[in-house]
């Protein structure tokens, strides 16, 4: 018999079966989800919030922190190099536009940026590449719920999204 520590019994477990299957890709959309909210306009089903001429803003299904953004292409590219310089141009605007959209609605106090690039890199949707932007706050203890002993997003997608979208109806 295993020895188990007092860290492992202590540990708080919230149960997402919903987030297992979208990992094991067990739900088949019909192709990729990125590129299927490109084609429809903004709406909660989508998850889509704003749309360039090169780019787009959609809430994570799996938020890690309220608000929590991806920025990508709406063309299907799978490694940045792919991107012409226009649309690497509008995929960078977007992804500060995005920042600066949840820093306007959640005042965080910090942000982690990122891009995993290729499936090595951590990449859940590795032919599609796109920004993480996640709101922080001090002692918010929810960078990653792989390390995180509890993981705890206090808003519905529903209300991230009315949030969020009142402020790109703003933007041209």
């Amino acid at each position: 018999m295993s020895k188990t520590s007092s860290s492992q019994l202590n540990r708080r477990i919230l149960f997402r079966p919903k987030r297992y299957k979208y990992v094991k890709g067990a739900k088949d959309v019909g192709g990729c989800v990125f590129c299927l909210a490109a084609k429809k306009k903004k709406s909660l089903k989508t998850l889509c919030l704003y749309q360039t001429q090169h780019s787009m803003v959609v809430l994570n299904k799996f938020p890690y922190n309220s608000g929590h953004l991806l920025v990508l292409p709406k063309r299907h590219v799978g490694e940045i190099f792919d991107l012409s310089d226009v649309e690497y141009q509008d995929l960078q605007l977007t992804v500060r536009l995005a920042a600066e959209a949840i820093q306007k609605v959640y005042q965080p106090s910090g942000f982690n940026l990122g891009l995993n690039h290729g499936k090595a890199a951590g990449a859940g949707i590795p032919h599609h590449i796109h920004y993480h932007i996640v709101p922080r706050w001090e002692g918010d203890l929810n960078f990653f719920p792989l390390i995180a002993d509890t993981k705890v997003v206090i808003e519905e997608l529903d209300q991230s999204f009315k949030k969020l979208s009142q402020f790109f109806e703003g933007v041209s």
